[in-house]
């Protein structure tokens, strides 16, 4: 497996070396196996140096990524209509950012990613057991149009997974500190921390994992993963179709209590 992108290591590993799906860009991946005695859709987004936008040449969510996505996701809710139970998907997720260029805001971006985040929570609501696997970075609105909206999100426990809604660099731009003064408040304010043990305060993780070689990963690292998507799925489709455990979080209480009071006063 020649590359860096763990989103790619991870694809090709979980999926057994199995042909890529046809009709897609090529920096968005997707391939099916055998996981736990079904059929399984992985799909991922990966760096493509020969990308006709340049701003997406590095695995960010651009507008072919977004369409690309909304468009694999869609037809495997089409496929699967009829049938009773539904193939489960996983994400893959390695995305460092959302594209952002001039073209990119020009043509829609906003658009292509919405269709992505649509596509996933239609899947959801279908029925089908949407697992969010994040073994590198989950970073701004290409998490969000990739993996976010999952039943059931898994990550690792390793300094190489990020989680946050804007890099460093333009979190400090915005909020007129240094990225150093930003990594000082992240100690004290978790929401504002890019490390997955953070993250995990706030609810939406569903399982951590320690795996010890993430970027080279064999035999043992796949089978604790499938072990992990194996439970996840099952749990997946034993729970509902909504969102709303990721409100059980320590630090959710706020949203919690802001969202009861609303309630009341509606």
């Amino acid at each position: 497996m020649k590359t860096n992108n763990r989103g790619e290591i991870w694809l090709t590993l979980l999926s057994q070396d199995a042909p890529r799906l046809g009709g897609l860009c090529p920096s968005v991946q997707a391939a099916d196996a055998e996981l736990g005695g079904e059929s399984v859709r992985y799909i991922a987004v990966v760096p493509d140096e020969n990308n006709h936008f340049p701003r997406a040449a590095g695995g960010e969510v651009g507008l072919l990524e977004g369409w690309t996505l909304a468009k694999v996701v869609q037809e495997t809710i089409a496929a699967d209509e009829q049938a009773e139970h539904k193939r489960p998907i996983v994400a893959v997720i390695d995305v460092p950012s959302q594209a952002y260029g001039r073209r990119e805001e020009a043509f829609g971006i906003h658009q292509a990613l919405a269709a992505s985040a649509a596509a996933w929570a239609q899947a959801r609501l279908a029925g089908h057991p949407v697992i969010g696997l994040i073994v590198g970075k989950a970073m701004s609105g290409a998490f969000l149009a990739h993996g976010y909206q999952a039943n059931r999100l898994i990550a690792f426990n390793d300094p190489g997974v990020m989680i946050h809604a804007m890099g460093q660099a333009s979190a400090a731009r915005i909020t007129l500190r240094s990225v150093e003064a930003l990594i000082e408040l992240a100690s004290t304010v978790p929401p504002m921390a890019y490390d997955v043990k953070n993250f995990q305060t706030l609810g939406i993780l569903d399982e951590m994992l320690n795996i010890a070689k993430p970027d080279a990963p064999g035999e043992q690292e796949k089978q604790q993963v499938t072990e992990s998507l194996i439970r996840a799925i099952k749990d997946a489709r034993e729970g509902d179709r909504t969102l709303k455990h990721r409100l059980r979080g320590d630090n959710r209480r706020s949203s919690v209590l802001v969202r009861e009071r609303m309630r009341a006063n509606w």
